[in-house]
């Protein structure tokens, strides 16, 4: 194969890899039972209630108008066998020690006396234990958050005092930021029995959540490889991080590449904003237009915006060549679950590994 026509197999590969997340109109439509079938099939073999699985993810994707192609079901796939291993609740070692000791991390920080904490997790709870004793039981973290909410709901001032302190931030099979969950929950319809918070333990709700984390929003990715690592770090960090690492070339500042580029809670501006701010008069840009063009870094609107355009065009020119418009974040991986030194890197190549396998099953 010579020529143009040698790269055509790599260019296919690199279109389809695009696909991620998108719904190509040129393919039939599949029915319900259809894309379940194709769910089952794509499964690992050793997956349990096969039916079940294919059910949910299929429910997710189509009833979120994503396309149920093979990549984004295998992206999806990926995602949940890195993260759980296809567990609906997924069991975590030394959790209930884990637990209390991240109650008491945030308590500090809200500088709430840790003796009052102990005074309450050392009472008796109405089955007779305590909930010290109880909390050193739990063994997944739907039963940890159910504790908690339990806990805080029994106590004299329960829920003022200790109400947003609930240790459990992710949930289910796909590990899904709660956050994220009850934030896309009040901008979609989404039927649910419960709170949000309970939803995401389901295998339902947590495939639901995850997958709308994993592939509900358009990206320009070449590969799959930097949605997982956007799953990880938030929407669009994998492009936040290029941004920087574009900004940094031309300004010769160095620059942290986590996809962060304000410093959100501050009215200061970031290392990345204020890098920013150096090409200000190079691009007739004043400090307010800089920031509320950095403030549109969770949406795909960046990419239209001025600054993230001269940045690039500059970019360009100084290394002789188009830079990437895509870096894996360069950001450690802090949880109290996490024991050893992992990264966002870490996470999306280990996920890609899996989506790969998938995509030749």
């Amino acid at each position: 194969m010579k020529g143009p026509a040698r790269w055509l197999p790599f260019a296919l590969l690199a279109l389809l890899a695009g696909c991620v997340g998108t719904r190509t109109s040129q393919e039939p439509r599949l029915s319900d039972a259809q894309v379940r079938d194709k769910v089952a099939a794509l499964l690992p073999a050793n997956v349990s209630d096969r039916q079940g699985w294919a059910r949910d993810i299929q429910v997710a994707l189509t009833s979120q108008k994503l396309d149920p192609s093979q990549s984004n079901i295998c992206a999806v796939l990926a995602v949940t066998e890195q993260e759980s291993t296809f567990s609906a609740d997924p069991q975590v070692p030394n959790l209930g020690r884990i637990a209390r000791e991240e109650i008491d991390r945030r308590a500090a920080k809200a500088f709430v006396p840790k003796a009052l904490v102990n005074a309450a997790l050392d009472t008796r709870s109405p089955n007779g234990k305590t909930w010290n004793q109880r909390l050193a039981a739990v063994r997944s973290e739907r039963e940890l958050s159910g504790l908690y909410d339990e806990l805080t709901g029994s106590l004299p001032l329960g829920r003022t005092l200790l109400g947003g302190f609930n240790p459990v931030r992710t949930g289910g099979p796909m590990q899904v930021s709660i956050d994220f969950a009850e934030r896309h929950a009040r901008d979609h319809p989404y039927d649910h029995d419960g709170s949000v918070r309970q939803e995401v333990f389901t295998r339902r709700g947590g495939m639901y959540f995850g997958t709308a984390h994993l592939l509900g929003y358009p990206a320009n990715y070449p590969r799959p490889l930097y949605r997982f690592a956007d799953f990880n770090a938030g929407w669009y960090a994998s492009r936040n991080a290029a941004f920087q690492a574009a900004l940094s070339r031309v300004t010769g500042v160095k620059l942290a590449l986590d996809g962060d580029l304000i410093a959100h809670g501050s009215l200061l501006p970031g290392s990345t904003e204020k890098a920013a701010r150096m090409l200000g008069e190079r691009f007739g840009m004043r400090n307010p237009t800089i920031r509320a063009q950095l403030e549109k870094a969770d949406s795909q609107d960046f990419e239209a915006t001025r600054l993230y355009q001269q940045v690039f065009a500059l970019a360009d020119k100084a290394a002789g060549k188009r830079v990437a418009r895509e870096v894996l974040p360069g950001i450690r991986l802090e949880s109290p679950k996490i024991t050893r030194q992992l990264t966002t890197a870490w996470f999306a190549n280990r996920v890609d590994e899996r989506y790969q396998r998938c995509m030749k099953r």
